[in-house]
């Protein structure tokens, strides 16, 4: 990877819907040699996706909530069920795999209290768990979704 894959991975995490002709002559390429590249970074799995990111309070997702998981259960079984059950619940945005006391944690949005306490009922129903403890979030200081490129 050279300057001008950071170029070009700087440029498209900014607006995905710059045209290869604008990012091109923005980095000093011809518009093949940066189609050509754009296609590697893609074939070589460091362009995961071209999405297009909505703004949450616009759609009346008001609520972003954090949510620490612990279980007692630390089996394939247990993880496979919880695996299915959030990554198909749709306010759900992230899930991870944690170090120290908390399990897992999640990150989700919506609408409101009532839409969180229904997402939290369904957890508890589809899956087994032994502490759940939420945090909701007042003011979203910094947020991004790009990656920081400076030590490529």
């Amino acid at each position: 990877m050279d300057r001008k894959d950071k170029a070009i991975l700087m440029a498209l995490q900014n607006d995905a819907a710059v045209t290869v002709g604008e990012l091109a002559e923005r980095i000093g390429l011809s518009k093949s040699a940066c189609w050509r590249r754009i296609q590697n970074l893609e074939d070589a799995g460091v362009i995961g996706a071209r999405v297009t990111l909505l703004n949450q309070q616009a759609l009346g997702l008001n609520l972003t909530v954090f949510t620490a998981v612990r279980t007692h259960e630390h089996t394939r079984t247990w993880f496979d069920r919880f695996h299915d059950v959030t990554t198909a619940m749709p306010n759900v945005m992230e899930v991870h795999r944690m170090s120290g006391d908390v399990d897992y944690l999640m990150r989700a949005v919506v609408p409101d209290m009532k839409s969180y306490d229904d997402m939290y009922k369904e957890l508890i129903g589809k899956v087994n768990l032994f502490d759940v403890s939420s945090s909701f979030s007042m003011e979203t200081i910094k947020y991004t979704t790009a990656l920081p490129l400076d030590y490529l």
